[in-house]
């Protein structure tokens, strides 16, 4: 690896190596400070906790199935009331999330033959109650 050259033609051109020497002692002082600031890093303070068995308090959401059969006629976890009593029971259901309760998930399920207004009544006393959480359940398609 010559630098200089007593031909003239030659040193004129362009030098087409790469002098790795300074990239090599740039990458070892890199080496050296990541190697010394490595230590300090993982420091931490021992501490002996207190040990607690306990299990985690999840509130669960009430869950109200509501169904509506094909002759309009209204269930409540199963039980049959009129729209007015569904009505009360969600406005009750309302007063308990207005009060710091959990939000309770109503599970929609409405026989295909029934009339869309029941199904339409039914969400606007969910909504006027301030019940938010509303799901419709279907079967899946049978292939």
């Amino acid at each position: 690896m010559a630098f200089a050259s007593f031909d003239r033609r030659a040193g004129a051109a362009p030098m087409a190596e790469i002098n790795m020497v300074p990239l090599i002692d740039v990458m070892l002082v890199l080496l050296v400070i990541f190697i010394v600031t490595a230590p300090l890093l993982t420091h931490a303070v021992k501490l002996e906790l207190p040990h607690a068995d306990s299990q985690p308090n999840v509130l669960r959401p009430d869950k109200i199935e509501f169904a509506l059969d094909a002759a309009g006629q209204r269930h409540w976890n199963g039980e049959a009331l009129s729209r007015a009593e569904a009505a009360e029971r969600f406005a009750a259901a309302g007063r308990r999330v207005a009060a710091g309760g959990a939000q309770p998930e109503i599970h929609l399920r409405a026989d295909q033959a029934t009339a869309y207004r029941a199904v339409a009544e039914t969400l606007a006393d969910a909504a006027r109650a301030g019940l938010r959480r509303i799901a419709f359940v279907s079967e899946p398609e049978r292939r």
